[in-house]
Formats: structure tokens, sequence, C-alpha cells
């Protein structure tokens, strides 16, 4: 908040502004436009000088360009801090401050876990690579402002994904997050410990919130972004007449998400996966749209909403989801594709990107997140040795 002081004093006006930023150190500027014969500027009878005037003109031109700059400058040095990042033992940006900038990528880990596996790893470098002028925000239920400092040094894809400058790793706190939104009293009601579906209700639940309050793109953490997506507005079709919701985009304040947030408390029942996520997504749209099958790659729009083809995201269908961790005699293009869901949800066996393998998976990984693959997919082995070596 900046607040601006007009000063007073023999000799000199000043114009004093102050900003609290980055954990709450502040920043002034000062000029000294003119030592002046303005002794004291409140007597109502001060005899009239030829040029008076003119002084008193290049006194208001001087304060008038040193608020400005000084407006100019910190909008011009916050915009900087996101592309500019340092690791979070480093920097004091809330994500309030952050989120605030508009058009942010957003992923979340609603597990406890704390070290990021590499394919959520490859998820949030693939989208720091392809948006590099939008914040990428990876907000992580176990990690907590105590925890964060010692992170970067204790976990490997903690400390890659910090070290990228456009990223930044947040707790998720969701009575936070829930706040001013339908979702609040759900979520004061509401017993985890007797949900078995917890971790994904309290994911599809946080990225509605997050999405209606700040605006931007969510996307699900097995998602590995290969070009950007155009719309502002949008859906993705898992297939003909269903939407998925592990990945869309609205500016902030949206009604359709308020709406889905509305009737995933009013419809709200745990005990069926996808109720509160992609059924929910799909009654809502049904509600604005008459669906109908996709042809060829086109996409769908209706109330200024656009539904994007299966195409976009899911070329490789959830029944075939192992492709990815199979041999190609001729890799595909996806040339019709902003990015592809890997569908891990599926992947029970827990299938993994294996150097060497000449997977699609793991070429995806070379082509998209070259430094995940280099740092925790190549060095796996050699990181295992040391540890060995260490803990013995």
């Amino acid at each position: 908040m900046l607040q601006t002081v007009w000063v007073s004093s023999p000799g000199s006006w000043t114009l004093r502004e102050s900003e609290h930023h980055h954990g709450g150190r502040q920043r002034s500027w000062r000029c000294r436009c003119l030592r002046t014969v303005i002794q004291h500027p409140c007597r109502r009878h001060v005899p009239k000088r030829p040029g008076k005037a003119r002084m008193l003109r290049k006194i208001q031109i001087c304060l008038c360009f040193c608020f400005i700059s000084g407006i100019l400058y910190e909008i011009s040095l916050l915009s900087s801090c996101v592309f500019n990042y340092l690791p979070m033992s480093q920097h004091y940006l809330t994500p309030e401050q952050v989120l605030n900038l508009g058009k942010s990528i957003i992923f979340l880990e609603t597990t406890e876990r704390l070290e990021p596996p590499p394919l959520v790893s490859c998820s949030v470098e693939s989208a720091a690579r392809i948006y590099q002028d939008r914040a990428v925000i990876l907000f992580m239920k176990g990690l907590t402002n105590e925890t964060a400092l010692d992170l970067n040094t204790s976990y490997a894809a903690f400390s890659l994904l910090s070290s990228m400058k456009n990223v930044f790793i947040f707790p998720l706190q969701m009575e936070t997050v829930f706040q001013e939104t339908p979702l609040l009293q759900w979520y004061n009601q509401v017993v985890p410990e007797q949900e078995k579906n917890w971790v994904h209700i309290s994911s599809d639940a946080s990225r509605l919130a997050l999405i209606w309050k700040y605006g931007g793109i969510y996307m699900d953490t097995d998602v590995i972004s290969i070009r950007p997506i155009p719309e502002r507005s949008f859906l993705a079709a898992q297939k003909s007449r269903f939407s998925s919701n592990g990945i869309f985009g609205f500016p902030a304040r949206h009604k359709f998400i308020w709406d889905c947030m509305e009737n995933f408390v009013l419809k709200y029942n745990g005990n069926i996966w996808g109720n509160q996520g992609p059924f929910l997504m799909t009654r809502m749209l049904k509600t604005l749209c008459n669906l109908t099958d996709f042809k060829g790659t086109e996409d769908h729009s209706c109330q200024n909403i656009s539904f994007l083809n299966p195409q976009r995201f899911y070329p490789i269908p959830y029944p075939a989801w192992s492709r990815y961790y199979q041999v190609w005699d001729e890799s595909p293009t996806f040339n019709h594709s902003y990015a592809l869901h890997l569908w891990n949800f599926m992947n029970h066996n827990r299938k993994a990107v294996v150097a060497g393998s000449n997977t699609l998976a793991e070429k995806l990984y070379k082509a998209y997140c070259p430094t995940t693959y280099e740092d925790l997919i190549q060095n796996a082995k050699q990181r295992d040795f040391t540890g060995s070596e260490d803990d013995v």
C-alpha cells in the first residue's frame, strides 16, 4: 500500500513515499527540488514577486515527476520479482502478491509428501519453460512456513524447482484458500478422516477456489506442457460430451467457477470418485450448452467458454495410458496438443521414466523438462550410491 506524505520544512518541500515490500522492508524516495525563499508556506499574505509563479510551477513539476517515477519504479520492481526468483530462503513474497499479478499457472499437491516425484517436477518445469512470462506456482499441503527454509537443501526436486526464476512453491492452507467462497462452510463441517477420497476431493475444491479468486490456469501434476494454450476461458474435453477438471483456465471471479463451487456444496457426495471433479464440470457445462460430439480436431464454444477438443490434452485416452511408457516405432508429433496428461492416477504399478529406455515418456522428458531429466533421472543411480555411502 502506497502512502504519500508531503512534508514542509524551511528551505525545502519533500515528497516521501513508502511501501511495505518484501517482508516489511521499506524504501522511500525524496525529491528536494529547490531551495526556496518560502520560509512559511502557510502565511496568508506573501508579497508577490516577479517570477514567483514560475518557481512554484517548477516545484509542482518536479514533485509530480518524483511521484510518478517512484510508482513506476515500484511496479517494475514487483514484476521483476516474479521472473528473477530467488530460492525460498531468500525471498519473502506471499502467495497473494504472486497470484495478484494474474495469469498464474497453478499446481496442487494435496498429499503430505515433501519430495515432488520426477513427474511432478517435469510438469512444473515444462510449464515454467512454456509460460516464461507467467508465475508458475506449486502449492504443497505438507509444506509449512517453518519447513520451507530447509527444503531446498534436503530434497533434490524441491531444490531444482526452486531455482527456476518463475517458479514459486508455497504451503497450501485450505482454510485461507476457501475464505470468501461457498466452500468455506463445507470445509468447516467435513471430517477429512472419514472421507475415502479426501486427497482428490480437497484438490478439486482448492483448484476451484484459487482460480475463482485469482484467475489463471490450473493443471494436474501429471500434465506436461508442450505449447502455450491460447484460450483464456476454457474447459478440457476428456472425450465427447465429458469434461475433465485436470486442466482448465478462467479469469478471476468468473461466474461459471462460482456456480461450480455452489454446486460442489449442494451436490456433495464424497463416496463417488470424481463427483466434485470431472462430473461436476460436466454437469455444470451441460446447464449452459448443448454438448455434441467432436469432429476431427475442432473445438466447441458456448457462453464464451471454449470446450477444447480431447486432442488438446488427451490424445492418448486413459484406457491406453501405459503407451506413454512404451517404445514407439515412430513417436507421435502431438501437433494438435497444448499439453499431455499422463494419467498418473491409472499408474497403479508406478511405471517410471528410466534413462536409456527410449520410451515415449523419456522422450517427452528430454524435450520439455530437460533439467528434471538430467538431475532426477540420469543422476538417480549416482544419488542413490552417494546416499548409501553417507548412511554408512
